[in-house]
C-alpha cells in the first residue's frame, strides 16, 4: 500500500558524533518518493512534535544537509521528554492534522517506546501510518542489533584518551583513574582496551556495570598492579554497583537525582572519590582521576568512518522499509563474516524497554578486564587511524660510574 502524505523525523536523548547522519539519510532516502509531499524536522524531539516546531527540511539545500551529516550532535536539537500515553496521544493528533504518514525517531531505549506507543494509536485509530525507530547511543544498550550507531566513534574516543593517559602515566608513574559514561552496560568502558599495544600497557584493571563492585577487591587489584608495574591505569563505568544493585556513586555519597528519579552518575565525581579510598591504603603520592563526562558524544575529532556510514545507511533503510516496503519497526544492524553488516527490522514491541548488557563471553573471569573476544568484537566498529603510543627502542648506554 502507498501512503501519500507528510514525513517527520525527530531526535531524542543524549546526541552523538554520528546522529545528523541518520537524520540526512532519512531525509535524502524520503525525498526520493513521489507519494512523500513534505519532510518535516521536529526541534527539540519529541516536544517539538506537540509543539508543532517543524522546519520543513524539503527545501534544505542537498549540499546542506551533507554538510550537517558531518556535523556532530543533534541538529534537530533534542529533548529528555519520556512520553507516557497522554503525550504520545498529543503526538499522535499533531500527526493527523499535518497529515503525517511517517515517523522516525532516532534516538535510545526510550524512543522505541514512544514510537511503539503512537504507532498502536494509529492502528487502533484506523489512521494509515508508518513508524520506524532509528537506533542511537554512545552506550550500545539497544537490544537484537550486534551494536549501535553513535557507539563506534564514543569508543574510539575512549581508546584514544586511554592511549594518552597511559602513555602520560608511563612518563610520570602513579595510579590513574578514568571514569567513563555507562549506567547499565560496560561496552563503551570497555573500549579502554584498545589503548593496550604493549603488555605493561593501561588500562590494568577495567571495572564494568555488569560485574558487582567491591571497593575492597579494588583497592586490592590496583595495589597488585601498582606493585607489579610501578605504575596502574584504571577504567571505571559510572554505573558501577555492589552486590544489592546500589551504585558505588552513591554509597561513596552523591545523592543527586534527574527528573526521572536516576542518580546523576555523569554530574557525580565517582573518580576522585576512588582516589580517596586509594590513598588512604595504598602509598603513592600520584593518584589521578578524570572523568570523561560529555565529551565523549560528540567529539568531532574521533569519528569512527565505519560508525559514520553505518549511520547513514541506518536512516535510508528506515526510509526505504517503511516508505518502498510499508513496514514499521526498529531498524537493527546484523553483522555478517568479519566484517560486513545486514540492516534488519525488528518489531517495536521486542525492542521497547528492554537494556542490553555485555555477555559473559566478552569479560574476563576476575571481572576486572576484557577477553579477546571482546577486542575482535570492537576493532572494526573504531575504524581506522587510531594513534597509538610507539616506543623508543635503541639499546641502553652502558653506565661507566658505580654510583
Amino acid at each position: 500500500m502507498s501512503l501519500n502524505g507528510n514525513v517527520v523525523v525527530a531526535q531524542g536523548g543524549g546526541p552523538t558524533a554520528v546522529i545528523n547522519e541518520s537524520l540526512v539519510g532519512v531525509v535524502l532516502e524520503s525525498r526520493k518518493f513521489a507519494q512523500i509531499n513534505r519532510v518535516y524536522g521536529a526541534l527539540g524531539g519529541v516536544r517539538g512534535i506537540i509543539n508543532e516546531d517543524f522546519l520543513d527540511l524539503t527545501q534544505e539545500t542537498t549540499h546542506n544537509l551533507e554538510e550537517v551529516a558531518k556535523t556532530p550532535s543533534s541538529a534537530l536539537l533534542s529533548t529528555r521528554d519520556k512520553p507516557d500515553e497522554k503525550y504520545c496521544k498529543e503526538i499522535f493528533d499533531v500527526f493527523k492534522a499535518h497529515n503525517v504518514r511517517y515517523f522516525f525517531y532516532i534516538g535510545g531505549n526510550d524512543s522505541v517506546g514512544t514510537v511503539d506507543i503512537v504507532n498502536r494509536y494509529a492502528k487502533t485509530s484506523g489512521y494509515d501510518f508508518r513508524a520506524i525507530h532509528i537506533p542511537k547511543t554512545i552506550d550500545n544498550d539497544i537490544v537484537l542489533t550486534d551494536h549501535t550507531p553513535g557507539f563506534g566513534s564514543a569508543a574510539k574516543f575512549v581508546a584514544q584518551s586511554f592511549i594518552g593517559l597511559n602513555l602520560d602515566n608511563r612518563a610520570l608513574p602513579g595510579i590513574h583513574i578514568g571514569v567513563v559514561m555507562g549506567r547499565n552496560s560496560g561496552f563503551l568502558t570497555a573500549a579502554s582496551v584498545l589503548a593496550k599495544k604493549y603488555p605493561d600497557d593501561g588500562p590494568h584493571l577495567i571495572y564494568m556495570p555488569e560485574r558487582h563492585f567491591c571497593i575492597d577487591s579494588f583497592v586490592s587489584d590496583v595495589k597488585q598492579m601498582y606493585d607489579k608495574y610501578g605504575r596502574c591505569v584504571v577504567a571505571v563505568s559510572e554505573g558501577i554497583a555492589d552486590e544489592n544493585g546500589v551504585p558505588i556513586a552513591q554509597k561513596l555519597g552523591s545523592t543527586e537525582r534527574d527528573a526521572h528519579g536516576n542518580l546523576m552518575l555523569s554530574q557525580t565525581d565517582l573518580g576522585e572519590l576512588l582516589v580517596g579510598h586509594i590513598k588512604r591504603t595504598i602509598n603513592t603520592e600520584r593518584v589521578r582521576s578524570d572523568t570523561f563526562g560529555y565529551l565523549q558524544r560528540s567529539f568531532g575529532l574521533c569519528i569512527s568512518e565505519v560508525d559514520q556510514y553505518e549511520a547513514r545507511e541506518a536512516g535510508e533503510k528506515a526510509a526505504q522499509f517503511s516508505i518502498w516496503h510499508d513496514r514499521d519497526g526498529s531498524i537493527s544492524l546484523s553483522r555478517i563474516g568479519d566484517y560486513a553488516i545486514n540492516y534488519k527490522l525488528q518489531r517495536l514491541e521486542d525492542v521497547a524497554n528492554r537494556i542490553k548488557v555485555m555477555d559473559d563471553s566478552f569479560i574476563s573471569s576476575a571481572g576486572n578486564h576484557v577477553t579477546e573476544e571482546f577486542k575482535n568484537y570492537i576493532r572494526p566498529l573504531v575504524g581506522s587511524g587510531l594513534r597509538d603510543g610507539q616506543r623508543l627502542i635503541a639499546p641502553p648506554v652502558e653506565k661507566l660510574l658505580n654510583r
